[in-house]
C-alpha cells in the first residue's frame, strides 16, 4: 500500500477530531471538520455501533495519521517499543516523537509534519552539522537539528517560524529561532506529546 494522497481533511473527519494535518489552516474557519463534522462518504452521517475492536482500530489509525507513517512502519515502531524497558504505549509515543520530521515540525521550522518530511527529503535539514534526508531517522539526546545555510531564506520556513511564535516549544526541545536550530535536551515523555490518543488501546489491539 502506498502513501495516502487524497485530501487529508477527510482523515480528520473520519476520526472525528482535528489531527492538525494542514498546520495553521486547522485553526481557521476553513477547517473541514468545523464545516462538516461527520465522516466522509455517502454514509458518513449514519450512526454506527462501535465495537471494542473498532474503538481500538480508530485509536491506531489516529496515531498513524498524526505522524504520517504507514502500517508497516507503525508495526516496526510497535515491535521496537515492546523490546524496550517501560510501558509499551509510552515507548511507542516516544519513538514517534523522536522522528526527525516530527522534531523539525516541533521546532517550528515547518507548519505540519507533512511539510517537515518534504524539507528533510529535499535536503534542507541538517543534524549535528551534516545533511540528513531521512524523515524517519530518530534523534537522540544532545543532537542539534537545524536548517542548512543555503535553505534559511525559504518562505515556507520563515512563515512557519512566524506561526510557531503562537505555540510553545515542547520542554524536551530547545529552539534557537535566530540560528534556525534546536537541541534535543532530553527524551520526550507521553505528556510532552499531548496526543488525543489512548495508546493503551493500540497495545491491546496488537497484543491479540
Amino acid at each position: 500500500m502506498g502513501r495516502y494522497t487524497d485530501a487529508v481533511c477527510k482523515l480528520c473527519r473520519r476520526e472525528g477530531i482535528k489531527l492538525f494535518l494542514k498546520g495553521d489552516r486547522c485553526h481557521t474557519t476553513k477547517c473541514a471538520i468545523d464545516k462538516r463534522g461527520y465522516a466522509p462518504g455517502q454514509h458518513g452521517q449514519r450512526r454506527v455501533k462501535r465495537t471494542e475492536y473498532g474503538i481500538q482500530l480508530r485509536e491506531k489509525q489516529k496515531m498513524k495519521r498524526i505522524y504520517g507513517v504507514l502500517e508497516g512502519q507503525f508495526r516496526r515502531y510497535f515491535r521496537m517499543a515492546t523490546q524496550q524497558r517501560g510501558v509499551t504505549g509510552e515507548n511507542l509515543v516516544r519513538l514517534l516523537e523522536e522522528r526527525l520530521d516530527n522534531v523539525v515540525h516541533r521546532l517550528g521550522f515547518a507548519p505540519s509534519r507533512a511539510a517537515a518530511r518534504l524539507l528533510v527529503r529535499h535536503g534542507h535539514i541538517e543534524v549535528n552539522g551534516r545533511k540528513l534526508d531521512i524523515p524517519s531517522a530518530l534523534v537522540t539526546v544532545g543532537d542539534v537539528v537545524g536548517v542548512r545555510p543555503g535553505s534559511r531564506d525559504l518562505v515556507v520556513i520563515r512563515q512557519a517560524l512566524e506561526a510557531a511564535k503562537k505555540r510553545p516549544t515542547p520542554a524536551w526541545l530547545e529552539v534557537d529561532p535566530a540560528g534556525l536550530k534546536g537541541t534535543v535536551r532530553r527524551e520526550p515523555t507521553r505528556e510532552d506529546a499531548g496526543l488525543p490518543v489512548e495508546e493503551h488501546l493500540i497495545v491491546a489491539l496488537y497484543s491479540k
